[in-house]
Order: structure tokens, then C-alpha cells, then sequence
């Protein structure tokens, strides 16, 4: 005589209650992590969008009212202070718009559309920072070359921006030159130096003697200026780091709680 299924059926009953009550717990569990961090981002990436939109500005005002501000360069006259900072606000816009959708709508092709962007943009950064100093002695070398080149632009029609800048740069670092005074007078074709070379500046002061000039070239004054503040330039590039791998981590996590609220609540 085959065995009564009665017990079987007593407990059915409980045990599917007991793993209902389960999925339920992890589902709820689920939903409340994922909308603190959801909340968490949605405020990061504001943050991130807002600071897109100030250094857009900057460099829209740059760009209207100064020109080509600091356009040191010949060979890349696009490479200017107002143009950088408006390419850099404009990604960082695009970037922060798309996390903060993506978190408010908890969209996972904008999550992880918004933590490729970020990862492309850090592996950038940190390959130009090695390439920078395995290749530093190059840089160097061209860069004094192209800064030379660039002087023969200077007071030039269209160079406002490089006149600008140079002008600024001799005045305030009290240098001449890129790497001594006496590349001014290849520019000028003879013994001369613009007035923002003069100790003391006057009308056509750089046509007085070299002993009324600054003697520094400003290249290394520039580069020793560097090195004196490469805590602050370090504390800075650790900043935007720490910036970028907080806005991985906040997109990565809520695109695994969102594939974990959708697997536990489907």
C-alpha cells in the first residue's frame, strides 16, 4: 500500500510563505539601497553638471572678451585657455547630464553609458600623465622650439590673445624670452624686447639698454614656478581623480542594485 501524501501537503503551505516572505524582505531591501543611492548620484552628478556649466562660462567670457587668451602656441592655435575650458565644460555637461538621468529614471544604458564615459576620460588622463613623464626631455625640446616659433606672432593682427598672453607672462614671472631675452631680437631683427620685458615700464623701453630688462628666460622661471607649487598641482590632479573614481563607484553600484531590484522584484 503506497505511502499518504497528507504530510507533504501540510507543509507546502508554510514553506512557501517562509520563501515568499524571503523575496519580499530582499526585494524591499533591494528598493531602499537603491534609491539611496540614487539619490546619492542624482546629487553628485548635479554637482558635476553645475561645475560643467561654470567652466563653460569662464570660458565663453574668456573667449568674448579676451579672444585667444593664452595661446602660447603657433603650431596649435586652437590649444588656447578659452577653447580648452569650453571643450572641458562641455563634456563635463554631456557627462553629468546623462549620469543625472540616468539615476532618476535608474536607466541602465545611461548608467553604464555614463560609467564608460567616465572610465575613457580617466584612462585618458592617466595615459597623457605617464606618457608626460616618460617623454619629458621631448616635451621640453619642442615645446621651447614651438614657444620660440610663436614669438614671431607676437603683436601680429589676429594674435591678440598670444600677445596677451606673453605680455602677462614676461610681466608677471619678471622673465624675457622663452629661453633668454635675446630671442626677441631674431623677431625684431634687431636689439629689441617688448616694453613687458622693462624693469620698469615705459613707452618704448624695450628699445633702451639690456641692463633695463628682465634677464630670466621665462621658460624654466615658469617651470621652477611649477615645481614650487607641485603640491598644489598634485593636491589638484588627486581631487579631480578621487572626483571621477566616486562617479564610477556611484554608477557601477546603482546599476547593480538596479539589476538586483529587477531580479528580486520581476
Amino acid at each position: 500500500m503506497s505511502p499518504s501524501p497528507a504530510p507533504l501537503i501540510l507543509w507546502e503551505g508554510p514553506v512557501l510563505l517562509v520563501h515568499s516572505q524571503q523575496e519580499l524582505k530582499r526585494c524591499s531591501m533591494a528598493h531602499n539601497c537603491l534609491q539611496c543611492i540614487k539619490y546619492l548620484m542624482f546629487v553628485f552628478n548635479l554637482l558635476f553638471w553645475l561645475g560643467g556649466c561654470g567652466i563653460l562660462g569662464v570660458g565663453i567670457w574668456l573667449a568674448v572678451t579676451q579672444g585667444n587668451f593664452a595661446t602660447l602656441s603657433s603650431s596649435f592655435p586652437s590649444l588656447s585657455a578659452a577653447n580648452l575650458l569650453i571643450v572641458t565644460g562641455t563634456f563635463v555637461m554631456i557627462i553629468g547630464f546623462v549620469g543625472c538621468i540616468g539615476a532618476i529614471k535608474e536607466n541602465k544604458c545611461l548608467l553604464l553609458s555614463f560609467f564608460i564615459m567616465l572610465l575613457i576620460i580617466f584612462l585618458l588622463e592617466l595615459t597623457v600623465v605617464i606618457l608626460f613623464f616618460v617623454y619629458t626631455d621631448k616635451i621640453d625640446k619642442y615645446a621651447q622650439r614651438d614657444l620660440k616659433k610663436g614669438l614671431h606672432l607676437y603683436g601680429t593682427d589676429g594674435n591678440i590673445g598670444l600677445t596677451n598672453a606673453w605680455s602677462i607672462i614676461q610681466t608677471d614671472f619678471r622673465c624675457c624670452g622663452v629661453s633668454n631675452y635675446t630671442d626677441w631680437f631674431e623677431v625684431y631683427n634687431t636689439t629689441r624686447v617688448p616694453d613687458s620685458c622693462c624693469l620698469e615700464f615705459s613707452e618704448n623701453c624695450g628699445l633702451h639698454s639690456p641692463g633695463t630688462w628682465w634677464k630670466a628666460p621665462c621658460y624654466e622661471t615658469v617651470k621652477i614656478w611649477l615645481q614650487e607649487n607641485l603640491l598644489a598641482v598634485g593636491i589638484f590632479g588627486l581631487c579631480t581623480a578621487m572626483v571621477q573614481i566616486l562617479g564610477l563607484t556611484f554608477a557601477m553600484t546603482m546599476y547593480c542594485q538596479v539589476v538586483k531590484a529587477d531580479t528580486y522584484c520581476a
